[in-house]
């Protein structure tokens, strides 16, 4: 690929590794019988949602109402909001009902409920309202069996609040790096929410929908028998934090940063880059993983690994490219990255370092470059 025209620090997509992870989602998906429903937080962009959707995903998740609008302006129209709304954010939500927005909703304790209902009644409004499940302890929600389940369900099902849902995040599967452990997880996150739609619906709540997901989970699971839904998000890019946890390989990271050598420090065997935290973020998320990669993984224009350095560092606006080991002699570094000479840095964390750039260039094999927009906000 020739990037010479592209400014660096940029955020590069490799439309042919994208196509092919959102292929094997969607085949592991069809498989198991489910409906898929892709978080498109990782990208927050157009383009990439669209390919999701040609591939058979089903609506969308979101994580900000920022993204609930832009993508019900681009006509989607099925969308859940997976953050449990504060009761402020109220009015922004039933003006995209109002548009024909199916926007849906989550809770998951009884002041957000009465809250919802409370609203609901005021505006003259039926809101659907999805209630969040916590399967392993890992962030928010209502655990299965807790009493708060019913109380929810009842003061939502009591107020004319269309009860559509239980959905659960199985975020500690970030925390697992062996098969049998994801596999177990995956069991255990179906397990809970049906279990939690099913108290729902001896207590005479309706509960339609039945969402649960994260990538390691969603690719691990071997059946998910009552689930109507998965959920992922990172699977579109993939990251070194997936790579760690065992369900990507390095060659089907699809994001990664273009980076300008723009300095040398030999006597510590450093080149310095124009892409520091601002451009690669400040997640170190496989810092307490079996590889720590630093701030990224620097590969070749090719996207072949250079997997003898690493980005050790960060500040602002400089990245530190620095060898693994032991130190090389002093003009190493000058003679294999000398001024100028670009590279390509896999990032630790998809969401967080996409986040940081208002466009993608996605490439494809036949060398063609376009420009994606992303949006940015809440």
């Amino acid at each position: 690929m020739n990037f010479d025209n592209i400014d660096t620090p940029a955020a590069l997509i490799d439309i042919t590794r994208m196509q092919k992870n959102i292929a094997r989602m969607q085949a592991q998906m069809n498989m198991l019988g489910v409906a898929f429903r892709p978080h498109v937080k990782t990208t927050k962009c157009i383009d990439v949602v669209r390919a999701q959707i040609a591939a058979g995903a089903r609506g969308i998740t979101v994580s900000t109402l920022k993204e609930a609008e832009a993508f019900f302006a681009a006509g989607i129209t099925d969308i859940l909001y997976a953050v449990s709304i504060a009761p402020s954010k109220l009015p922004r939500a039933l003006a995209l009902r109002r548009q024909g927005c199916d926007l849906k909703l989550v809770v998951d304790n009884a002041a957000a409920a009465a809250a919802f209902a409370e609203f609901g009644r005021e505006h003259q409004e039926t809101f659907e309202v999805w209630i969040e499940i916590d399967t392993d302890g890992h962030r928010s929600g209502i655990t299965p069996e807790q009493d708060t389940l019913l109380e929810v369900g009842r003061i939502l099902h009591e107020h004319g609040v269309n009860v559509g849902g239980v959905m659960t995040h199985a975020g500690s599967s970030y925390e697992l790096d062996t098969p049998h452990a994801l596999a177990a997880l995956a069991e255990q996150e179906r397990a809970g929410c049906v279990r939690a739609a099913q108290r729902l619906r001896e207590a005479g709540i309706p509960c339609a929908a039945v969402s649960v997901g994260s990538t390691p989970t969603a690719l691990a699971a071997r059946q998910l028998d009552g689930v109507t839904e998965v959920r992922a998000g990172v699977y579109v890019l993939f990251d070194l934090v997936m790579r760690n946890v065992g369900v990507c390989s390095l060659d089907e990271i699809a994001l990664s940063v273009l980076a300008t050598v723009i300095g040398h420090q030999p006597d510590k065997g450093w080149a310095v880059l124009d892409a520091g935290w601002m451009a690669m973020s400040r997640d170190r998320g496989t810092s307490k993983q079996s590889h720590d990669y630093g701030y990224g993984q620097p590969c070749a224009l090719n996207g072949t690994p250079l997997s003898d350095y690493v980005v050790s560092g960060a500040n602002q606006e400089h990245g530190i490219l620095s060898p693994v080991g032991a130190q090389p002699p002093h003009d190493d570094i000058i003679q294999r990255f000398p001024i100028g000479t670009k590279l390509r840095i896999m990032p630790n964390h998809a969401c967080a370092t996409g986040a940081q750039f208002p466009e993608y260039h996605a490439f494809s094999a036949d060398g063609g470059v376009a420009v994606w927009a992303r949006f940015q906000g809440w």
